[in-house]
This record gives C-alpha cells, structure tokens and sequence, in this order.
C-alpha cells in the first residue's frame, strides 16, 4: 500500500427531515447566502424548508448556476457576497452547485484574478468562506471533497481545482430531497458514481484491501441499485444507498494509498466542454473504451473486478478481461446511457477536436503511470466512436 495522509472534516446530516437541523450547524449572526440552480429547488419544497430553517438569520439568494457551472455566473455570485458582506455559503443543488459554491468561497477572498485559482489548480486560493451543502442530487460526492469543476464560456475551458480550505463544514443529506429528480438525473448519479469508485479502482494492485474490498462493495451496491431505482423510484432505502455510496465514491477514503487514473474524467469534461452533453454520459462513453485500450495495463485488476463484481471466473483471462469490460457497457446502456460518441454525433472531426482541447489544457500525460499521451487518449476516443 503506498503512504497517504487521510483528512476530512466534513459533518454529515443523513436522513428524513435533517435541513431543519440547519440551525444547529450556523452561528445565529451568520450572514448567508443560498446558492442553487434552477426552479426545481424551488418547486420541491427544498428551498422552503432551508428559509425556515435559517429562521432570522440575515440572508441572501442567488440562482442560475448551470448544470456546468460557470466563471461567469459565479463572478455576479462573488460580487453580492463582497457587496452584502456575506459570511457563509450554503450550497443548495448537486454537484455543480456544490462546486459552483466552493469556488465563489475562494473567490471572495482572492486579491487578484479569480481565474488565477482554477489555472494554479487551487494552489492561489489562501483564504475562503465558510460553506455548507444541502444535497438534492447524488452523483458528484461534491459534499464531502475538497474538489470543484468550473468552466468559462468565454474560452470554452472546463478546469478542476482542489483545496482544503474549500471542504464543506456540514452536508444535509435528505434522500426525500431526491424524490422529484427526473429519472435521466437519477441514471447520470449511478453512473457519475459507478465511474468515480473505478477510477480510483481500476489502476494496478498496491495490495490495498481495505480500499479494494470497499470499491467492490460499492460498485456491487451500484449494479443493484440502477435497474431497481428505474423500476421502484419511491422506494426510500434505495434512494438513501444511492445518495450515501455517491458520497462514500468521492471522499477520499477508498482513495487512500492507491493510485488513482483520471483519464475518463478529463477527457469527459473536454466532451462536455465542446458539445455540453452530460457529465456523466461523457463517462459512460470514455470509461469501457478505456478498458479496452489499456487493458494489458489493467489486466490485474480488471481480473479481480470481474471475479468479484460480476462473478466472471471461467475461460482464459483474456475471455474473462473481454467478458466483464462487455458487462460493463451493458451496464451502462441497460440504464439507457450510450456508450458511443456516435450516439451524440461525434466523429473523426470531433475526436480531432478533442485532443486538441487536450493539449491546449496540458492533459498530455495522464493515467495512473502518467503514461496515457495524446496518442492514447485518441486511441481511447476512436474506441468510443
């Protein structure tokens, strides 16, 4: 196993009627402002029970922030909280206004361009705002990470950055929050899940048991849980395990001491950036091609997924490697998720278009032996088409 610091201060509030212990968690001179998304916060009720929940507390509202956060929505966000002196964010939404949020905390703050903070990958960022969430959507595990995703329309950039001083002090995780979600929303949370837990799997063996047992765990939880959510979507339990496996897929502990391989989400996030298709279908159409290409990289571990996930144990390895990798589009497209650039009308223009994006934002070496060059990731990509 390799070394590893492990550190998370999140709170989490789990659980039926929990965002009325909102009050609990903020100092009665708190001044706050409520970030979410569209309507739905609206027409569900969340955002009813948040205001009560902050009672007298003097605070503030700002929407719109998109399904893909932007620079420029966040600034306007940056500019009323320097403007009404807020001291405290509150998250309202999944994850791209989680996201959305942690960069308005360190953005307030930043003495110099705001942009800096997502180019140094959150090394600028010094100081930031106290900030919580109240999770509608289980997908990103955006509310107990230190990590955000933004992008700028105006350059077509999507860049990620990371910082401590951007963990969530508390996270409300309400399952009956979820019950008015569209089911596409409820399959791109599966899936944004699914893929999260494999790229912090699906690299090669350190002898990680914890780590290895619990991302099985959770793949396996995942695999069960897809078909029965589309089947029986108001059944609570199930919705609870999705929300609760989404935050367990992304905050650091089945991470610790192993090696991680991010290819399929910075190539997803250039796919999203170009042609704004969902994050999580981006996934869907990277993560099988990527097994394909990097299989003999892969070979061990994709063994051990396919005895313990999927209980493939007969034929060669090579038939057992091809068995699980089919599984795992089947997966994917048993929940109605693509697992082809076609399917969006992506072609050989495209790819090409693609991995320039990926040398214009100095994704030239990725993979867990940093070894995955352009050349691979459009091997990668010409497999998804």
């Amino acid at each position: 196993m390799q070394n590893f610091e492990f550190y998370n201060p999140t709170r989490i509030l789990f659980g039926k009627g929990m965002i009325a212990r909102l009050d609990e968690q903020l100092s009665p001179e708190a001044r706050v402002l409520v970030l979410y998304g569209g309507s739905s916060a609206e027409r569900s009720g969340t955002l009813a029970e948040v205001r009560a929940a902050l009672g007298s507390r003097t605070f503030r509202e700002f929407g719109g922030i998109e399904a893909n956060p932007t620079y420029e929505t966040l600034m306007k966000a940056v500019v009323l909280v320097r403007e009404e002196k807020l001291d405290f964010l509150l998250a309202v939404g999944g994850g791209s206004v989680m996201d959305g949020t942690k960069f308005v905390a360190a953005a307030v703050p930043y003495e110099g361009e705001p942009w800096d903070i997502l180019v140094s990958k959150g090394e600028a960022a010094k100081k930031a705002l106290p900030l919580g969430t109240v999770v509608t959507l289980p997908a990103t595990g955006s509310e107990m990470n230190c990590l955000s995703v933004i992008s700028r329309q105006s350059t077509g950039d999507k860049l990620l950055f990371s910082n401590p001083l951007v963990y969530p002090r508390f996270s409300v995780l309400d399952p009956m929050r979820t019950m008015s979600l569209p089911m596409k929303q409820v399959i791109n949370g599966v899936v944004d899940s699914f893929v999260h837990v494999m790229e912090q799997y699906m690299t090669y063996p350190v002898d990680g048991m914890a780590q290895d047992r619990f991302s099985e765990g959770l793949l396996s939880s995942l695999v069960e849980i897809g078909p029965r959510i589309v089947a029986t979507p108001d059944d609570y339990d199930l919705r609870s395990n999705l929300m609760w496996v989404a935050t367990l897929a992304l905050n650091g502990l089945i991470g610790a001491g192993v090696p991680h391989d991010w290819t399929t989400h910075m190539i997803g996030h250039e796919i999203t950036a170009k042609y704004h298709i969902d994050h999580a279908r981006t996934l869907a159409t990277v993560f099988p091609a990527l097994l394909k290409v990097r299989r003999n990289e892969k070979r061990a571990k994709l063994l051990q997924y396919a005895a313990r996930v999927w209980n493939i144990t007969d034929g060669t390895e090579d038939e057992r490697i091809d068995a699980v990798i089919r599984k795992t589009e089947e997966f994917f497209e048993s929940l109605g998720v693509p697992t082809r650039l076609s399917a969006y009308d992506i072609g050989a223009e495209g790819i090409n278009d693609l991995v320039r994006q990926l040398e214009d934002h100095g994704m030239t070496h990725l993979g867990e032996n940093g070894d995955v060059t352009l050349d691979v990731s459009r091997k990668i990509l010409e497999a998804a088409a």
